[in-house]
Protein backbone atom coordinates (compact mmCIF):
# COMPACT_ATOMS: atom_id res chain seq x y z
CA UNK A 1 0.00 0.00 0.00
CA UNK A 2 2.80 2.39 0.87
CA UNK A 3 4.33 2.17 -2.64
CA UNK A 4 0.93 2.80 -4.22
CA UNK A 5 0.44 5.90 -2.05
CA UNK A 6 3.87 7.26 -3.03
CA UNK A 7 3.03 6.75 -6.70
CA UNK A 8 -0.29 8.62 -6.30
CA UNK A 9 1.48 11.49 -4.52
CA UNK A 10 4.16 11.59 -7.23
CA UNK A 11 1.54 11.69 -9.98
CA UNK A 12 -0.36 14.40 -8.15
CA UNK A 13 2.83 16.44 -7.81
CA UNK A 14 3.58 16.08 -11.54
CA UNK A 15 0.01 17.15 -12.35
CA UNK A 16 0.30 20.24 -10.14
CA UNK A 17 3.64 21.20 -11.73
CA UNK A 18 2.29 20.77 -15.27
CA UNK A 19 -0.82 22.80 -14.46
CA UNK A 20 1.25 25.60 -12.95
CA UNK A 21 3.58 25.61 -15.96
CA UNK A 22 0.64 25.78 -18.36
CA UNK A 23 -0.90 28.71 -16.49
CA UNK A 24 2.45 30.49 -16.24
CA UNK A 25 3.14 30.23 -19.97
CA UNK A 26 -0.41 31.00 -21.10
CA UNK A 27 -0.53 33.00 -24.30
CA UNK A 28 -1.82 36.55 -24.33
CA UNK A 29 -5.23 36.87 -25.93
CA UNK A 30 -6.72 39.49 -28.21
CA UNK A 31 -9.72 41.70 -27.54
CA UNK A 32 -10.94 43.97 -30.33
CA UNK A 33 -12.62 47.37 -30.00
CA UNK A 34 -13.93 49.71 -32.67
CA UNK A 35 -12.22 52.87 -33.92
CA UNK A 36 -15.03 53.78 -36.31
CA UNK A 37 -16.43 57.29 -35.84
CA UNK A 38 -19.98 55.92 -35.55
CA UNK A 39 -18.90 53.91 -32.47
CA UNK A 40 -16.93 56.72 -30.82
CA UNK A 41 -18.02 59.83 -28.97
CA UNK A 42 -17.08 63.08 -30.74
CA UNK A 43 -15.16 65.30 -28.31
CA UNK A 44 -14.15 68.07 -30.72
CA UNK A 45 -14.70 68.70 -34.40
CA UNK A 46 -14.09 71.51 -36.88
CA UNK A 47 -15.18 71.10 -40.49
CA UNK A 48 -13.83 74.40 -41.84
CA UNK A 49 -10.63 74.38 -43.93
CA UNK A 50 -8.54 71.26 -43.44
CA UNK A 51 -10.71 70.45 -40.42
CA UNK A 52 -9.90 68.41 -37.36
CA UNK A 53 -11.54 65.80 -35.18
CA UNK A 54 -11.01 64.17 -31.81
CA UNK A 55 -13.19 61.26 -30.77
CA UNK A 56 -13.16 58.96 -27.76
CA UNK A 57 -13.53 55.24 -28.43
CA UNK A 58 -14.26 52.47 -25.96
CA UNK A 59 -11.32 50.38 -24.85
CA UNK A 60 -10.84 47.64 -22.28
CA UNK A 61 -10.26 47.49 -18.52
CA UNK A 62 -10.85 51.23 -18.01
CA UNK A 63 -8.64 52.26 -20.94
CA UNK A 64 -9.98 54.32 -23.85
CA UNK A 65 -8.58 55.41 -27.18
CA UNK A 66 -8.79 58.82 -28.80
CA UNK A 67 -8.76 59.00 -32.57
CA UNK A 68 -7.48 62.35 -33.79
CA UNK A 69 -7.48 63.80 -37.27
CA UNK A 70 -6.10 66.99 -38.73
CA UNK A 71 -5.31 67.85 -42.35
CA UNK A 72 -6.40 64.33 -43.46
CA UNK A 73 -3.91 62.65 -41.13
CA UNK A 74 -5.05 60.40 -38.30
CA UNK A 75 -3.43 59.22 -35.10
CA UNK A 76 -4.40 57.53 -31.84
CA UNK A 77 -3.90 58.45 -28.19
CA UNK A 78 -4.15 56.00 -25.29
CA UNK A 79 -6.26 57.22 -22.36
CA UNK A 80 -5.24 55.48 -19.15
CA UNK A 81 -7.89 54.62 -16.50
CA UNK A 82 -6.52 57.61 -14.52
CA UNK A 83 -7.43 59.91 -17.44
CA UNK A 84 -3.81 60.57 -18.41
CA UNK A 85 -3.41 60.72 -22.20
CA UNK A 86 -0.40 59.34 -24.08
CA UNK A 87 -0.04 60.42 -27.71
CA UNK A 88 1.20 57.68 -29.99
CA UNK A 89 2.12 60.19 -32.74
CA UNK A 90 1.45 58.13 -35.87
CA UNK A 91 2.66 61.17 -37.84
CA UNK A 92 6.21 60.07 -37.00
CA UNK A 93 5.61 56.97 -39.16
CA UNK A 94 4.54 58.86 -42.26
CA UNK A 95 3.83 62.51 -42.99
CA UNK A 96 1.48 61.62 -45.88
CA UNK A 97 -2.30 61.56 -45.72
CA UNK A 98 -3.30 58.72 -43.44
CA UNK A 99 -6.06 56.88 -41.66
CA UNK A 100 -6.26 54.31 -38.90
CA UNK A 101 -8.02 50.98 -39.32
CA UNK A 102 -11.52 50.30 -38.07
CA UNK A 103 -10.49 48.34 -34.99
CA UNK A 104 -7.88 48.19 -32.26
CA UNK A 105 -6.43 44.89 -31.11
CA UNK A 106 -5.65 44.87 -27.40
CA UNK A 107 -3.23 42.15 -26.32
CA UNK A 108 -4.37 41.05 -22.88
CA UNK A 109 -2.55 39.22 -20.11
CA UNK A 110 -5.37 37.95 -17.98
CA UNK A 111 -7.62 41.05 -17.65
CA UNK A 112 -4.91 43.65 -18.23
CA UNK A 113 -3.94 45.17 -21.58
CA UNK A 114 -0.19 44.89 -22.19
CA UNK A 115 -0.04 46.07 -25.80
CA UNK A 116 -2.07 47.53 -28.62
CA UNK A 117 -2.00 46.85 -32.36
CA UNK A 118 -3.56 49.34 -34.77
CA UNK A 119 -3.56 49.37 -38.56
CA UNK A 120 -2.18 52.59 -40.04
CA UNK A 121 -2.79 53.29 -43.71
CA UNK A 122 -0.48 55.94 -45.19
CA UNK A 123 -0.40 57.53 -48.62
CA UNK A 124 3.33 57.92 -49.14
CA UNK A 125 3.54 58.48 -52.91
CA UNK A 126 3.08 62.21 -53.68
CA UNK A 127 2.57 61.30 -57.36
CA UNK A 128 -0.32 58.89 -56.62
CA UNK A 129 -2.23 59.33 -53.35
CA UNK A 130 -4.20 56.15 -54.04
CA UNK A 131 -1.10 54.04 -53.37
CA UNK A 132 -1.42 53.12 -49.70
CA UNK A 133 1.07 51.40 -47.40
CA UNK A 134 -0.74 49.52 -44.64
CA UNK A 135 1.37 49.20 -41.48
CA UNK A 136 0.57 47.56 -38.17
CA UNK A 137 1.64 49.78 -35.28
CA UNK A 138 2.55 47.99 -32.05
CA UNK A 139 2.46 49.96 -28.81
CA UNK A 140 3.24 48.84 -25.30
CA UNK A 141 0.97 49.67 -22.41
CA UNK A 142 2.61 49.75 -18.99
CA UNK A 143 1.64 51.32 -15.68
CA UNK A 144 3.63 54.46 -16.47
CA UNK A 145 2.31 55.03 -19.99
CA UNK A 146 2.06 53.90 -23.58
CA UNK A 147 4.31 54.32 -26.61
CA UNK A 148 5.00 52.86 -30.04
CA UNK A 149 7.58 50.07 -29.96
CA UNK A 150 7.37 48.59 -33.45
CA UNK A 151 6.04 49.27 -36.93
CA UNK A 152 5.36 46.19 -39.01
CA UNK A 153 5.57 46.71 -42.77
CA UNK A 154 3.22 44.82 -45.10
CA UNK A 155 4.15 41.13 -45.35
CA UNK A 156 2.49 37.74 -45.64
CA UNK A 157 2.84 37.14 -41.87
CA UNK A 158 2.22 40.77 -40.81
CA UNK A 159 -0.52 40.00 -38.25
CA UNK A 160 1.35 37.13 -36.59
CA UNK A 161 4.54 39.16 -36.41
CA UNK A 162 2.71 42.13 -34.88
CA UNK A 163 1.17 39.88 -32.22
CA UNK A 164 4.55 38.35 -31.42
CA UNK A 165 6.10 41.82 -31.05
CA UNK A 166 3.14 42.98 -28.96
CA UNK A 167 3.57 40.06 -26.57
CA UNK A 168 7.15 41.18 -25.85
CA UNK A 169 6.49 44.94 -26.12
CA UNK A 170 6.85 45.60 -22.38
CA UNK A 171 10.55 44.68 -22.66
CA UNK A 172 11.09 46.81 -25.76
CA UNK A 173 12.18 50.45 -25.99
CA UNK A 174 9.85 53.16 -27.16
CA UNK A 175 10.43 54.04 -30.78
CA UNK A 176 12.62 57.09 -31.12
CA UNK A 177 14.25 56.63 -27.71
CA UNK A 178 16.75 53.91 -28.71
Amino acid sequence: MRGEEKMKNSLLLVLVILTAATIGFAQNRSVYTSLEAKDCKTLEQEDEGAGWYRGECKGVAGFKLEVTEGDLRQSVNVVMPSGTIYELSFGSISSGFSSVGTKAEWRMKRKTPVALIIRFNASEDPEDSTKITSYLVVSKIIATGACITDIVRPAKNQNALAQKLADTAAKRSCRGTD
